[in-house]
């Protein structure tokens, strides 16, 4: 008896831990994708997100094995953006997408961010026009060359009626971006464009690029490291 008694137990724990780990499969990935929705939702309108996860469970501890993200039309600044890609650190697949958003002075358009493990690669699509609403009044910035994960600028401008130009090298260091004059290369007079302690930056690109409509602008990447 003792013995029977004591497998109907084992069996039906055996039971009740299979069901709970069927209702977590059937339930926690929804749940975590509504959390993921209201969480970027702070920023702009959110379309769609899909999360996947076997175990489901870990999904307690934060960790998923993908999650898909749409978005139309997000407002955000470079830390506020950089803290939901520290938050998405325990994904091992991310895909996300926005019609559109506003970083920081840019107006950009179809952008993308792509995840895999701690690697991060953001890509987005800025016109013309965006641009130049964002520089100071007078100055205009052309493309020169991409390579070698920097990017090279010649900026022109008018500074107390003089005019004046200067080519500039925006590229990673020490895990920030940063820009200086490429007579000048020396640390003291870079600019520091983006940095932050939970994104270690490794590349940035840009190149010419007219999407459907007939827009023309630049098309822009960046690769970082999740720190």
């Amino acid at each position: 008896m003792p013995v029977r008694r004591a497998r109907r137990i084992a069996a039906a724990i055996a039971g009740a831990l299979a069901l709970l780990l069927v209702l977590a499969q059937l339930f926690l990935p929804g749940i975590a994708a509504s959390r993921i929705s209201d969480r970027v939702a702070r920023y702009g309108r959110v379309q769609s997100v899909h999360v996947s996860a076997w175990p489901a469970v870990k999904l307690l501890w934060g960790d998923a094995d993908s999650v898909s993200l749409r978005a139309g039309s997000l407002r955000v600044n470079p830390a506020s953006a950089a803290k939901l890609a520290h938050e998405a650190r325990g994904v091992a697949k991310l895909d996300a997408s926005a019609a559109a958003a506003r970083l920081g002075p840019l107006q950009l358009s179809d952008v993308r961010l792509r995840k895999r493990g701690d690697q991060l690669t953001a890509q987005a699509f800025l016109s013309d026009s965006a641009l130049h609403a964002a520089l100071p009044s007078g100055v205009e910035v052309r493309l020169l060359r991409s390579e070698a994960a920097r990017v090279e600028v010649s900026a022109r401008g008018g500074l107390f009626g003089i005019s004046t130009s200067l080519d500039a090298v925006v590229q990673p260091r020490e895990g920030r971006l940063v820009a200086q004059p490429r007579i000048f290369p020396l640390p003291a007079v870079a600019v520091t464009l983006f940095s932050d302690p939970r994104l270690y930056v490794e590349g940035v690109s840009a190149s010419r690029a007219a999407p459907p409509g007939g827009v023309p602008g630049y098309r822009l990447s960046m690769r970082a490291t999740l720190r």
